[in-house]
């Protein structure tokens, strides 16, 4: 999976991390920490989590500090040029970087100190369409995502949720819940046509879209896990997310165009209605499961 830029992501990074629901993540917190006194497993063994379409780290940079002192990071994404990225951020975003910095190793590992975290960084380029199972297949304390489930099959997800044996934390997913303010008369047709547009191809197959949260849910409930879902809606508002909302829209409507589905004009009003929108709700779910 491709086409998301570096500069995208950069721009929704602060809302994302806003939007995370704070109950849930405590729950994976108290999680392990629980997992910890029962097994009295040392302190300095460190936490290994698997980042699925990593991005530029944000998952990474939003988590890491209310995780144990030691962690063991690998993320993982399809895209080179979004694992260097990510690979530059943590280098900036940390407080030191005690691995070789040279900007040509991208798969290098890195190690980092922040906050007093001892994180150390593995960047793994996969196609997880075709290669989720093996994935999988490691041993890891936590699979995460961000942002990622709704871009995916419905047979991906079977396939995920098949294979899946370690806790899951995914953020952000999208449920297809879009509340402009001012209203416009185009809004729900723009979205309909939006929603066709997102359940095409993303290099997955047929996107499951905003019913990717429901299918997870329902799957990895029938296999036996614990699942937790909350809401993590953006709560975008101007002039202070004036960027991001413009980047959304602007998008948006370069999705719609390409569905022919609707007019022209209503289309052309329809953003420059929201370059000069007040604010913005997107709906998103976060879901924490647990084997039992």
């Amino acid at each position: 999976m491709t086409g998301f830029s570096s500069q995208w992501l950069s721009l929704r990074e602060s809302a994302d991390h806003r939007a995370r629901n704070v109950a849930l993540r405590q729950e994976v917190v108290q999680h392990f920490e629980d997992k910890q006194a029962e097994l009295g497993k040392s302190e300095h063994a460190p936490l290994k989590i698997t980042d699925l379409g990593c991005g530029t780290g944000s998952n990474l940079r939003a988590l890491a500090e209310f995780l144990p002192a030691y962690q063991h990071w690998t993320l993982i994404d399809y895209d080179p040029a979004l694992l260097s990225a990510a690979r530059m951020a943590l280098i900036k975003w940390a407080d030191h970087v005690t691995a070789p910095k040279v900007d040509t190793e991208t798969n290098a590992e890195l190690r980092c100190l922040k906050n007093g975290k001892q994180i150390t960084v593995n960047f793994t380029q996969v196609d997880l369409a075709k290669n989720i199972e093996s994935v999988l297949d490691n041993s890891v304390d936590l699979l995460t995502a961000a942002a990622f489930f709704d871009l995916v099959s419905p047979e991906w997800i079977t396939r995920f949720c098949q294979s899946l044996k370690a806790p899951l934390f995914t953020v952000l997913t999208y449920d297809g819940v879009e509340k402009w303010t001012p209203a416009h008369f185009a809004d729900q047709s723009v979205l309909n046509a939006f929603h066709a547009h997102q359940a095409t191809d993303k290099g997955f197959g047929l996107s499951a879209g905003p019913g990717a949260i429901d299918m997870i849910k329902t799957q990895l409930s029938t296999r036996n896990f614990n699942v937790r879902l909350a809401q993590s809606h953006w709560l975008l508002h101007a002039p202070e997310d004036q960027a991001l909302m413009q980047a959304l829209a602007t998008g948006s409507a370069e999705a719609v165009a390409q569905t022919h589905r609707i007019a022209t004009a209503d289309l052309t009003a329809w953003l420059s209605a929201r370059m000069l929108a007040q604010s913005c709700e997107i709906g998103h779910w976060d879901l924490f499961a647990i084997p039992r």
